[in-house]
């Protein structure tokens, strides 16, 4: 949950100083956001409780809404006609590769944002304004991040359920439908535009 608060705030900063213009950096962040939310939705199936037994029948279903194929690819996808062992095997793959074509991904995004340079508020080139990433930069992003490993380690010490769901506790069966049926928070608002489609 806090790696997603720091890529939404991260894109939310991008999107406020006008990164969308530096269309290879963006386009790259864009892939990074989709590995991302698929590495993190094929790990919240793998626990298989009843949550994300219905989570992966249902968000991988979708591919059948796609002419032609998309049943068949449905069938592909789940390793026979429902989501099974066969499923859950596949998921726990892509849930180990996808970390390192997220990395591969970071790379390239910061390769192509070390040729533009990044942006400020003002548009104007701020080379004149530039001080040594050491010592203040340095404590700056120290400083940063023991305020979200602080949080981070609050909320796990004092209430690590906070962020669960109490239906993935339940074992998966597929005869039933969990009863408060929701996404993860990080995930509402694809879930918004898939309800409206």
């Amino acid at each position: 949950s806090m790696f997603f608060i720091c890529l939404f705030l991260h894109v939310g900063r991008g999107l406020y100083y006008g990164s969308y213009m530096y269309f290879e950096t963006w386009n790259i962040g864009i892939l990074l956001l989709f590995a991302v939310m698929a590495t993190a939705f094929m790990g919240y199936v793998l626990p298989w409780g009843q949550m994300s037994f219905w989570g992966a029948t249902v968000i991988t279903n979708l591919l059948s809404a796609i002419p032609y194929i998309g049943t068949s690819l449905v069938e592909w996808i789940w390793g026979g006609f429902s989501v099974d062992k066969a499923t859950l095997t596949r998921f726990f793959a892509f849930h180990f590769i996808l970390p390192f074509v997220v990395a591969a991904l970071a790379g390239v995004h910061l390769l192509f944002l070390h040729e533009t340079g990044s942006n400020n508020p003002s548009g104007l080139n701020s080379d004149t304004d530039k001080i040594p990433f050491h010592p203040y930069y340095t404590i700056k992003d120290i400083l940063g991040a023991l305020i979200m490993i602080t949080m981070l380690s609050s909320l796990v010490l004092f209430s690590p359920d906070m962020l669960g769901d109490p239906d993935n506790y339940t074992p998966a069966n597929p005869l039933n439908t969990p009863p408060h049926i929701k996404p993860e928070w990080y995930f509402l608002f694809a879930y918004a535009i898939l309800r409206s489609i």
